[in-house]
């Protein structure tokens, strides 16, 4: 049986993280849970094209926005499974193990991985607490935390919605009841937040969630998420 998985990630001017990010997922390899990988760029021009590339992975390129990135990988794609990875979160050891799991005991659920800060101290515990708290109360995971999804689900689901932010958000309200928590961990990136502060950072990130579930413009919303303009990273 082919390896299942194939991961999927969005990228743009990430030559900084995605090194690191995919060297993360070569236990995959050595398990026999990852298929191939699939970078989606919109529009790099420091060097992410060429460290994809020199990992062996397949490069889609089209225009930025993260959702639409993510929309072109899988459909470049041929697992049956599709692991959605942003290109600053770097899966601790086991995680292949917590997916191959996932995969023969719940088929028709998606997975996603208890989120963690690559930063010491209690802010970074409590935000990414309420992270994975909001994922198992709400159903809300978010991108930075992977989602592991059969093919087929994601499809009748509508797909990765085209959409520059809260892509994640929208498809997780698509598959609301099939989401399932994988005993594995995801280190993210705590840049944003130790530039401005956890409590600025978190308060912001809080609002942007509560207007776009009443329904505001993702366009708009993905300027205040980048203090006002997009900063080109993912």
């Amino acid at each position: 049986m082919p390896a299942p998985i194939s991961v999927v990630i969005p990228t743009l001017a990430a030559g900084e993280e995605l090194a690191a990010t995919l060297a993360a997922l070569v236990e995959g390899l050595e398990a026999g849970a990852l298929r191939e990988l699939v970078v989606s760029d919109g529009g790099s021009s420091d060097g992410t094209l060429e460290i994809a590339e020199a990992w062996g992975g397949t490069v889609v390129i089209g225009p930025p926005g993260r959702g639409g990135q993510l929309a072109r990988g899988v459909a470049a794609a041929s697992g049956a499974w599709l692991l959605l990875l942003h290109a600053d979160t770097r899966l601790a050891p086991g995680w292949s193990e917590a997916a191959l799991a996932h995969i023969r005991a719940h088929s028709d659920e998606v997975g996603w991985f208890r989120l963690a800060f690559r930063a010491e101290g209690p802010a970074p515990r409590l935000v990414a607490g309420w992270a994975n708290l909001r994922s198992r109360v709400l159903g809300l995971p978010y991108g930075d935390q992977g989602l592991l999804i059969r093919r087929e689900l994601l499809e009748a689901a509508g797909g990765v919605p085209d959409l520059p932010l809260m892509e994640d958000v929208a498809l997780a309200r698509a598959l609301r009841g099939r989401l399932r928590e994988m005993p594995a961990i995801a280190r993210t990136s705590a840049r944003r937040y130790e530039t401005e502060g956890w409590f600025r950072r978190g308060a912001r990130n809080l609002m942007i969630l509560v207007r776009f579930l009443m329904g505001a413009d993702p366009s708009k919303l993905a300027e205040i998420y980048d203090g006002g303009g997009r900063s080109g990273r993912m």
